[in-house]
């Protein structure tokens, strides 16, 4: 007779409150921290997107820089990209290339005095055609 195995389903139990409260929390601090860093990183895309999408563009190499930095802001601001502050980026002229360095950082509040940081940095070398 099979005793020892009924036995043995008899003192299975599943997985306990405390177990079960554990896991709601782990998921839960998992879900709050993907969706107050998630949209950073989906703007810092958009942001690369809209620079890339300088690479050839007509006339690029005889713009200067203000007028590189007005296409780069249009671009910006069609995207809905509106917490991006237009002087964390840097347009220079070397040459025929045009070097646009973007660095800054997005600051979100997790809960009362908890932040996370996230730091940005992008180089492009660009020729226009």
């Amino acid at each position: 007779m099979k005793k020892n195995n009924l036995s043995a389903m008899n003192r299975q139990g599943g997985a306990s409150a405390l177990v079960i409260l554990i896991m709601v929390l782990f998921f839960g601090s998992l879900l709050t921290l993907v969706i107050k860093v998630g949209p950073a990183y989906m703007d810092d895309l958009t942001i690369q997107e809209a620079l890339e999408s300088l690479d050839g563009k007509e006339g690029l190499s005889q713009m200067g820089p203000a007028r590189v930095r007005t296409l780069i802001n249009k671009s910006l601001s069609v995207n809905n990209i509106r917490g991006f502050d237009a002087k964390d980026i840097s347009v220079e002229k070397d040459g025929e290339l045009v070097v646009i360095n973007v660095d800054y950082e997005v600051r979100n509040n997790l809960f009362r005095n908890l932040d996370t940081v996230v730091h940005f940095q992008h180089r492009y070398e660009m020729k226009g055609k």
